[in-house]
């Protein structure tokens, strides 16, 4: 239910202007072997000029927090040892088509549990959204805790059996923000107005459905996906709709304000989940947020993710999906930790200004979470993807 759509052709667009590139290098560079020459042949001057190659050691090193450091390689297909491909290999005729079939069995019965529940009722409408979120009594009970149990029996049946949950020291939010002249902490409000996480792959989602059960921001081409289509209705996303069909349009910010106020004045409401980094990464790195989640001025929790590998990366970056799902599956292990963070309550200068507090819970949730912070954007992922996949699809 990720908003970003990962880019699988080399034909993307190289806009750089949308990434706010900071120095004049461009990306993609020609390397000095790869000028025109001037050969001679039977006394005849003929001008050959090789195709520009891009230089992919510069390029690696401005968008590392999408290049891949796993034993798979860039797009997963780098070469393996034997002993690699033989483990690779029964875990494919065995563990794969085992976690394949228990992975649908847990999904469909969620959806025919969402069927029941929502059978007979119209989903709740505004502003071109659909949900079925609203609901009460025990129609929203049996959706929200059966929600929770199937999404951590999914994380299971992939590998994930056990989760590293830290709790940081609340101390820890006042001495930070000592550094940045004030936070005024209050308790008027114990409730976030919404949760916020860094991210890395879509198995973010899961773990935050088996840990919260939030609403999140997803594709409109989503709530037409069958089975998850009404899942994702039963969860309250606010899906992007790309034009406005309406007068009184507000457009996903206004949506997810509205939901963020919605949860603070009623604790039935359901919370919102955003990922303000609007892209995943690798996960060594955090991306500038973007404002949206901060508008509201209400407090935020941060939360950060963090898959410890040795050999697969549950990482989605360079990597398609499929072969994603699938050396996903054939890992015998995977693992997730999470560090959960104090409640982060703004002071008055970051409520006057988002944009100041979107960057302080980001400077906090990089010095906790041992993260880089980098300038690049989802424009740097879209060039980097389109000069990976070109090097593959010329092999």
């Amino acid at each position: 239910m990720d908003s970003d759509s990962e880019p699988h052709s080399p034909h993307c667009e190289l806009n750089l202007e949308e990434g706010n590139i900071k120095d004049d290098l461009p990306l993609l560079t020609s390397s000095p072997s790869s000028t025109s020459k001037t050969t001679t042949t039977d006394d005849k001057s003929v001008s050959s000029s090789s195709t520009p190659e891009p230089d992919f050691e510069e390029l690696e090193k401005k968008c590392d927090a999408y290049a891949r450091h796993d034993i798979y390689g860039r797009m997963g297909r780098a070469k393996l040892p034997w002993t690699q491909k033989v483990l690779l290999g029964i875990a494919g005729i065995t563990l794969f088509p085992l976690r394949v079939v228990s992975g649908t069995l847990v999904v469909v019965l969620y959806y025919l549990i969402c069927r029941a529940c929502t059978l007979f009722l119209a989903p709740n409408q505004e502003d071109d959204q659909e949900d079925y979120a609203h609901m009460g009594g025990w129609r929203r009970t049996i959706i929200y805790w059966f929600g929770r149990v199937l999404s951590r029996a999914l994380l299971f049946v992939f590998g994930f059996y056990w989760i590293k949950e830290t709790y940081r020291n609340p101390n820890i939010t006042s001495n930070f923000n000592d550094e940045l002249d004030g936070n005024d902490e209050s308790e008027e409000v114990e409730r976030p107005g919404a949760i916020i996480s860094n991210h890395v792959s879509h198995l973010d989602i899961l773990y935050h459905m088996s840990s919260s059960f939030p609403s999140f921001v997803a594709k409109s081409s989503v709530s037409k996906l069958p089975l998850v289509g009404l899942i994702s209705k039963c969860l309250g996303c606010v899906y992007v709709q790309r034009e406005s069909k309406s007068s009184d349009f507000k457009g996903v910010s206004g949506v997810v304000n509205d939901r963020i106020n919605e949860s603070l004045q009623d604790k039935s409401a359901p919370m919102m989940m955003l990922f303000p980094e609007g892209t995943t990464t690798n996960g060594d790195y955090i991306l500038p947020f973007k404002t949206g989640a901060f508008l509201s001025k209400a407090p935020v929790l941060p939360i950060i993710l963090s898959y410890p590998y040795e050999k697969f990366s549950p990482a989605w970056d360079t990597i398609s999906g499929v072969r994603h799902v699938i050396l996903l599956l054939c890992q015998f292990v995977n693992n997730i930790t999470v560090l959960r963070l104090p409640l982060y309550y703004p002071s008055q200068e970051e409520k006057d200004d988002p944009k100041l507090y979107a960057e302080n819970v980001r400077r906090l949730m990089a010095r906790e979470g041992n993260l880089i912070m980098t300038d690049i954007g989802l424009a740097e992922k879209r060039v980097y993807h389109a000069a990976v996949h070109g090097l593959f699809s010329q092999r």
